[in-house]
């Protein structure tokens, strides 16, 4: 929970801005603000005080205890024109809190973690337990100092501007149970799955100690631990239930039939008659795959009764992570969030020269960049795949919607499930264009490439005619380039054949660029030596109308129709 402070009008017309977004997200504390601090410091992960810096760090001085635990705060000035990340910027988000607070307030975000402010990805940020000298080696980073990367598990991570070998300075990642050495830093990855199987009323201490003596008799470290597993018929047991709480990892259940197709070392005929699989701990931690660390073993009873728990652990398989990720039309604020956070979080990029150059701000140091030049699609997704086959976060990007017409297809028909794909969408030019012309795509619409070259034109005619007898509005991708000039007038023509001659059409290059240029015609009007690749042309259908000089479908609803009849009737 987000707690918001105001003391003045203008900041309590700010605060309200925020909590009517974030209805779900906020708390508004009133009264005096010194109590409201207090309170919400307590209760909240995160403050937005809108108060001058120092009146905050007045207020918040007595209470700070700890980084890694104190709630992130951020302080919006009186006219709120900064976001600016007080404290807990990386343990209590407040970095996060105030790019956000700032895209929603039109506030420029502050942000002064050194880290931060120069493109260097904190260690601490990582999502995953870091132990040893983060300000050590943080500081070397940023320093420009030699820091050696020692990667035991091959983890997708973001640029860390590490060298070769060598550094007096070690980043380690490792699920092994070993102590930082001096200059080094262990990063502990989710690698560790732990199967358990426990019988009716297992006590929850039991299961733990199972566990934990799993974990250290294998030399593995339980930061490392991703998960719990087991079968769904234990996934009401207390014991278990209590034991992943306690381990702070989600409980993953499955179903007797899942894991009685997993092959595994040691079956019994006990789980068979009891839950219907001959294995719950090995095969519930083997079910994605992976190296059976520590084989089927049972918990010791002091008071020599039977064993009540199982366990098994496995190392998963390190899977390398690729993002597809959509640029938009081209204007910097019609790329998302999602999208440059992607881009930040890619040790690799694969992309197009010319849209390479539009983001290459975005990058963090270190990112290595893999650009070509058009006509080599196939070519992309092949590198951006086989980067994330090594372990590597790769961002593979395209422009508009990464889906439509663009990179998504090629990568995904390339890729298999020995890698995870994200897929980040975007802006594509069909709804840039619309938005410049009007409403044109208000009611039912289709988007047609004429290219032809991956695609036979028979294909393309039969969709431009089926589109121009269903009354569809069309949108043409690739209409007219040097070589193809008669593609175009074709599938105007297609048309025509359904269409008045007034039908209204609009042409737009470029959009969201700084050169972006766009004009309403009709279908009848419209030179093809207007259009090149660089256009998007949308035909209106036979309601489509210019109104106001705007291209505008309508909706077609019935309130509409008769409205139009009443005001004929007059």
């Amino acid at each position: 929970m987000i707690g918001l402070i105001s003391a003045t009008a203008a900041g309590a017309t700010a605060r309200d801005r925020l909590a009517a977004a974030w209805p779900d997200r906020t708390r508004v504390y009133e009264g005096p603000v010194g109590d409201a601090v207090r309170a919400a410091f307590a209760e909240c992960e995160q403050l937005v005080c809108f108060l001058a810096t120092g009146a905050v760090v007045r207020l918040i001085a007595p209470l700070l205890g700890d980084k890694r635990t104190d709630p992130g705060v951020v302080c919006v000035d009186e006219g709120g024109r900064f976001a600016v990340s007080l404290v807990g910027g990386h343990g209590g988000g407040a970095n996060e809190l105030a790019v956000e607070v700032g895209e929603l307030l039109a506030a420029q975000p502050v942000v002064t973690t050194a880290t931060d402010a120069v493109g260097v990805p904190g260690l601490d940020t990582l999502g995953f337990p870091v132990e040893g000298d983060v300000a050590g080696v943080s500081r070397a980073l940023l320093d420009g100092e030699p820091v050696s990367l020692d990667a035991e598990l091959a983890w997708p991570l973001p640029p860390l501007r590490v060298s070769d070998g060598g550094g007096a300075y070690v980043i380690r990642v490792t699920d092994r149970a070993v102590e930082p050495g001096e200059r080094e830093v262990v990063l502990r990855p989710p690698s560790l799955v732990v199967g358990v199987g426990a019988s009716r009323g297992a006590p929850v201490n039991e299961v733990l100690g199972l566990v934990y003596d799993a974990l250290r008799e294998a030399g593995l470290s339980v930061g490392n631990v991703a998960e719990l597993a087991t079968v769904d018929a234990k996934a009401d047991e207390p014991g278990i239930i209590q034991a992943a709480q306690r381990l702070g990892v989600p409980l993953v259940t499955y179903s007797a039939g899942e894991l009685a197709a997993v092959e595994v070392p040691n079956p019994s005929d006990a789980p068979l008659a009891a839950v219907g699989t001959p294995s719950v701990a090995e095969a519930a931690a083997l079910v994605g795959g992976g190296e059976l660390l520590v084989p089927k073993r049972k918990s010791e009873r002091v008071d020599g009764q039977p064993a009540m728990a199982t366990c098994a652990v496995v190392r998963r398989v390190a899977r390398g992570r690729l993002a597809v990720v959509g640029l938009g039309p081209g204007a910097r604020d019609l790329l998302t969030p999602r999208a440059k956070a992607e881009l930040r979080r890619a040790a690799v990029l694969v992309g197009l020269d010319q849209y390479v150059d539009q983001i290459r701000d975005l990058l963090r140091p270190g990112t290595l960049v893999l650009e070509s030049g058009l006509g080599a699609e196939e070519e992309r997704a092949r590198t951006a795949v086989a980067e994330a086959r090594k372990g590597q976060a790769v961002a593979l990007i395209g422009s508009g919607d990464a889906g439509v017409y663009a990179m998504a297809s090629p990568a995904l028909a390339e890729a298999s499930d020995d890698i995870d794909v994200v897929g980040v969408p975007g802006v594509t030019a069909a709804l840039a264009a619309s938005a410049i012309l009007g409403a044109p795509l208000g009611h039912d619409h289709v988007s047609i490439s004429l290219s032809d070259l991956h695609t036979p034109w028979e294909v393309i005619e039969r969709r431009v005619q089926a589109a121009a007898e269903a009354d569809i509005v069309v949108t043409f991708y690739n209409p007219r380039s040097r070589g193809r000039d008669w593609q175009l007038p074709k599938a105007l023509a297609i048309l025509a054949e359904h269409r008045e001659p007034t039908t209204p059409v609009g042409v737009v290059r470029n959009a969201s660029r700084p050169d972006e240029s766009s004009r309403l015609t009709t279908l009848a009007a419209l030179d093809p030596a207007w259009v090149d690749m660089m256009t998007v042309v949308t035909v209106g259908n036979t309601a489509t109308r210019d109104i106001a000089g705007r291209m505008v479908t309508p909706r077609g609803y019935r309130w509409q129709a008769s409205q139009t009849s009443q005001e004929g009737a007059k």
